[in-house]
């Protein structure tokens, strides 16, 4: 995104009905009108770990899948701490599959793009990431347990609709598009919220 990089990895968590798999509805949420879209890797966890180094980070690591971390912008930015912003439920698509260390192969050259009605809004290389996997899994373990089937998902390229001139926010019935190459390519159409959810 060409900011100045931070000394770690900025952490927020998100709630299990924020997660909603390929072809399933991305839900815009009635309280709002900027869910904005972020292509992302997401890295699944394969065993209990706590504290690992580094260099034994990727021995924990089952393998990898596609993210698009939905962020409701304005509850995003009620405060510092943009936890409600992130945690929206049906927010979060994930999937298709989940592809495994050796399938994947080298990640650094990898393309990752978001498609926005066709349109390409993201496009990046997996090198492209301001922390690695190994420096990720090796921050977030230092302060917490993990566990098989836990995702950790790695940030975003630039390009996401609230810092475009004018903004693009996601409305109903379009349909969005993570793709990164060797990994997958997870679709979804917005819908808005059921007022009875």
């Amino acid at each position: 995104t060409g900011n100045k990089k931070a000394g770690h990895p900025a952490i927020f968590t998100r709630f299990a009905d924020t997660l909603v798999g390929h072809k399933a509805e991305m839900i815009l949420p009635a309280s709002s009108t900027m869910l904005d879209y972020e292509a992302e890797l997401a890295i699944v966890i394969g065993q209990h770990c706590r504290n690992v180094p580094r260099e034994h980070a990727m021995e924990v690591v089952a393998g990898f899948t596609c993210f698009n971390d939905g962020s409701v912008r304005d509850w995003q930015r009620h405060n510092t701490q943009f936890t409600p912003g992130k945690n929206f439920p049906g927010t979060g698509p994930l999937g298709p599959d989940m592809v495994t260390l050796d399938e994947a192969g080298a990640l650094g050259e990898k393309s990752i793009e978001l498609k926005l009605n066709g349109k390409v809004m993201q496009s990046a290389t997996l090198g492209d990431m301001i922390f690695p996997i190994e420096e990720i899994i090796a921050y977030i373990s230092g302060f917490t347990p993990l566990a098989p089937g836990d995702i950790i998902a790695t940030g975003t390229p630039g390009g996401v609709g609230a810092k475009r001139d004018p903004a693009v926010f996601m409305k109903a019935g379009d349909k969005v598009e993570v793709i990164i190459a060797g990994i997958g390519h997870l679709t979804n159409v917005v819908s808005i919220e059921d007022d009875e959810d």
